[in-house]
């Protein structure tokens, strides 16, 4: 893997390296075929320029690259959000928040990065601009045969992985950053969604939607979270051994392949051997979350005139979910809410005495992106089939990662995986505000299991 953010603002520092030669290396690696389809648009010359202003080295991210999901506002840019409905939309007047806390920190904008169609998919692929492959970031190669990078921050995911960003900004509504963190073999951080602003972001769910990056390293997560949040993390030095871990049994381990299910295994027992104290318990309280979620009837009140005027060009999956909130009546929405509640208050007392969860971030592996690549109209059967793969595979993909969001809570997707496998992540996890513990918990456990 590349140096990680805070190593490289150590060579800055030391004259090892200049910001000029960083920017075009990540200039030079965002133009290689690794990044087919990463970034909609780049911003190289802007970035150039940024990375060699007076003083930039002394800020947070020194003027070095980073990238920017499709569904932020940039100003004087549209935001498409990975979609052509919006193509021709009025630019943005102004940065959002997260993209002016970037810059005010010193982040060179490199490019806007590639995306599902308004953000709802796990699974990552677009058929207006193409599908960037998994990259895996610890051998620093593609996983074999193309396969998907996970959504829906898929460019801003394979632009981390492959060194040609060190954050890419991206959002998390039910995955959408530890998905294809773990998918490329990075580091994906999904923060307590109150924590950082979503003012000048395209929605897909505003109850669920966050803010958040990825990063090559659990301590270049804490640089980028504390920018984005205005905030400073509390660190710890207390040893993994003072902290209770737990295994939630229910659930969260079905049905893994055999690839997630060795690294997973493999980490837990590192980590026993290092002096963790992890439990498996049962959650039932997951079986019992809400049977429809939050993002249909959200995206459809926010979609539903631009459906009406421009239905025909929407990826036809995307649409598919977005009208399914068409049907939730005012009162469905309302107990929505209400059973939300009452369910994150029995998940907090199946977490109770213990300071983190630990989870596969997703049960499978990438799937090959010719398995569920959009339906081109040449082969009607073809379609259906791949169709049905999509789908399939995207509830699994979310599957562990959405419970977090509708708990509110905050996790972190760390590679578990040696190289030669495929790409395979922890996750992390608790409830909302744990932010910290669970950073600091992170730190510990990338340290022993990069030793592996």
């Amino acid at each position: 893997m590349f140096s990680d953010l805070i190593a490289t603002r150590e060579r800055l520092r030391t004259e090892a390296t200049t910001p000029a030669a960083e920017m075009e290396r990540c200039i030079g690696i965002a133009q290689a075929p690794s990044n087919t389809h990463s970034f909609v648009r780049t911003l190289f010359d802007t970035a150039r320029t940024t990375s060699v202003q007076p003083g930039m080295t002394a800020q947070p991210l020194a003027g070095l690259a980073v990238s920017v999901k499709d569904l932020f506002d940039i100003a004087g840019q549209p935001t498409p959000a990975g979609s052509t409905v919006l193509e021709n939309a009025p630019a943005a007047r102004a940065d959002s928040t997260a993209v002016a806390r970037l810059r005010a920190a010193g982040g060179a904008i490199i490019g806007r990065t590639n995306m599902v169609e308004f953000a709802f998919s796990g699974v990552g692929v677009n058929p207006h601009f193409g599908t960037p492959a998994a990259w895996d970031a610890r051998s620093g190669a593609l996983v074999g045969a193309p396969r998907v990078p996970g959504g829906s921050s898929s460019g801003a995911a394979v632009s981390v992985a492959t060194g040609a960003a060190f954050i890419g900004l991206g959002s998390d509504t039910g995955g959408s950053i530890r998905i294809p963190a773990a998918l490329n073999g990075i580091v994906g951080f999904k923060s307590t969604t109150r924590l950082v602003s979503t003012s000048g972001t395209v929605p897909l769910s505003t109850t669920l939607d966050t803010a958040c990056a990825m990063t090559r390293t659990v301590r270049d997560a804490i640089v980028a979270h504390q920018i984005l949040a205005a905030r400073r993390v509390t660190r710890s030095l207390a040893p993994l051994s003072q902290y209770r871990l737990a295994i939630p049994s229910t659930v969260f381990l079905d049905g893994m392949d055999a690839t997630v299910a060795r690294a997973f295994e493999r980490s837990v027992s590192l980590l026993r051997t290092a002096g963790a104290t992890i439990d498996t318990i049962d959650m039932p309280a997951v079986q019992e979350q809400p049977s429809y979620g939050f993002a249909a009837p959200e995206a459809y009140a926010w979609h539903r005139e631009l459906l009406q005027q421009a239905a025909n060009r929407y990826d036809p999956r995307v649409r598919a979910r977005i009208e399914k909130g068409a049907t939730v009546m005012a009162w469905e929405y309302l107990d929505l809410m209400d059973a939300r509640q009452h369910w994150i208050a029995r998940m907090h007392a199946s977490m109770q005495g213990y300071d983190a969860l630990l989870s596969p971030t997703a049960p499978i592996v990438a799937p090959l992106l010719a398995d569920v690549a959009p339906a081109d109209g040449s082969d009607h059967a073809q379609d259906a089939a791949r169709d049905a793969e999509f789908f399939r595979v995207n509830n699994l993909l979310l599957r562990n990662t959405s419970v977090v969001n509708l708990l509110d809570g905050c996790a972190l997707s760390l590679p578990c995986h040696e190289p030669g496998e495929l790409p395979v992540g922890m996750m992390i996890w608790h409830g909302a505000l744990r932010d910290d513990t669970v950073l600091n918990i992170s730190l510990q456990i990338e340290q022993i299991l990069q030793k592996q």
